[in-house]
């Protein structure tokens, strides 16, 4: 078992940066793959980025370069840098740990209950 904890979430305005973070207790973190994955209303939860344990990085195309994924296995700890932020990313972020490296939602095994981001003027 895996229990995973987000924080981080809040209202922003457009331009704004934030970080989510992510904290994992339970089964060895450092050999579990990270995701973070978004879901707005009406719309799939979607994949913004994904981290093996060995540091290699997966974003969408649309994302490249405004978001970054990052862990820290010493604290068991993952998160994510998000810049020049606009109301498209208002969403629920997710976190989730998968047992090797995947890039779609069905492949994780566990997550966390959620952050909301809210980006508005």
């Amino acid at each position: 078992q895996v229990q995973l904890v987000e924080s981080g979430g809040g209202l922003v305005q457009p331009g704004d940066s934030l970080t989510l973070t992510c904290v994992a207790s339970g089964r060895a973190f450092s050999s579990s793959a990270m995701g973070w994955f978004r879901q707005a209303p009406g719309k799939e939860r979607e994949v913004v980025a994904a981290i093996s344990w060995s540091q290699r990085t997966y974003y969408p195309t649309s994302l490249k370069g405004r978001f970054a994924i990052s862990r820290d296995n010493a604290k068991n700890t993952a998160y994510l840098k998000m810049n020049s932020l606009g109301p498209e990313d208002t969403a629920v972020y997710y976190c989730a740990a998968a047992e090797s490296f995947a890039v779609t939602p069905d492949r994780y095994t566990y997550w966390g209950q959620g952050t909301q981001v809210t980006v508005s003027s």
